[in-house]
């Protein structure tokens, strides 16, 4: 039986990023530096090792920086497309509607400050093998990292919000998930939309499947999330030194 093509992927790296300012304020969070490199460069580095290697990018804040910087993505072994919101920025779901030309007929869709390690393969697999229209990654978090915010029924995520707290609650959204294009294509184009709003359509169709990732996932959303990413990034860097030295 022949291998599955891997899917594109859609990163959302169009926000205002107000949680970050002063330093998004001349800075889109995507171009951050980390170590001396930005943020996005982590994501498809990460993405290429996945075998993931066609990315959109949803652009909108400071996208020019992004565009200047990465270009057609070649010199990273990527191959990049842009969607721009233009003048008025869509939201993370306008973004992901405005940028289906660019799609195919199911493809992932990583936030624009969320970086998980994780078997990208499998996820895709499992996306196929539940016949559901949509996939949210999800990690048993109970509340350690970050507030739980979602839950799980029978593989299908029952109830998901990041304001309100339920029984059962020991799962959140790893920051990755997977749609096909005809959901997306609900959301009217040119809207104001979150992607929150599109998994809650689903979940209220009974049609959001879930796959249970054993990695943490990292974020750079906020203070405390960026310099937690800090740390890790410096402790990979010190076990890459010390297996070369071995």
């Amino acid at each position: 039986m022949a291998e599955e093509k891997p899917m594109p992927v859609v990163i959302l790296a169009g926000g205002l990023a107000t949680r970050l300012r002063p330093l998004t304020t001349a800075v889109p969070k995507a171009m951050l530096a980390v170590h001396g490199r930005p943020f996005l460069l982590y994501q498809l580095e990460l993405l290429r090792a996945a075998g993931l290697r066609q990315i959109v990018l949803c652009t909108g804040y400071l996208g020019e920086q992004i565009v200047e910087y990465f270009g057609d993505g070649r010199k990273f072994g990527v191959s990049l497309a842009y969607s721009r919101d233009g003048q008025q920025l869509l939201g993370t779901g306008g973004a992901l509607r405005k940028a289906t030309p660019l799609l195919g007929e199911e493809f992932l869709v990583m936030y624009g400050d969320a970086y998980l390690m994780s078997d990208y393969a499998a996820i895709q697999r499992a996306f196929r093998a539940c016949r559901q229209p949509g996939l949210m990654v999800v990690y048993r978090n109970k509340d350690q990292y970050d507030r739980s915010n979602v839950v799980l029924g029978d593989g299908r995520v029952t109830f998901y919000s990041k304001t309100e707290q339920r029984p059962g609650m020991v799962y959140i959204d790893a920051g990755v998930s997977i749609f096909r294009k005809s959901v997306v294509e609900l959301i009217p184009p040119g809207s104001l939309a979150s992607l929150e709003s599109l998994h809650q359509l689903l979940i209220a169709r009974g049609q959001l499947a879930a796959f249970e990732t054993e990695q943490r996932f990292y974020e750079i959303g906020s203070l405390s999330g960026l310099k937690e990413f800090e740390h890790f990034v410096a402790g990979q860097s010190r076990l890459a030194v010390g297996a070369t030295e071995r």
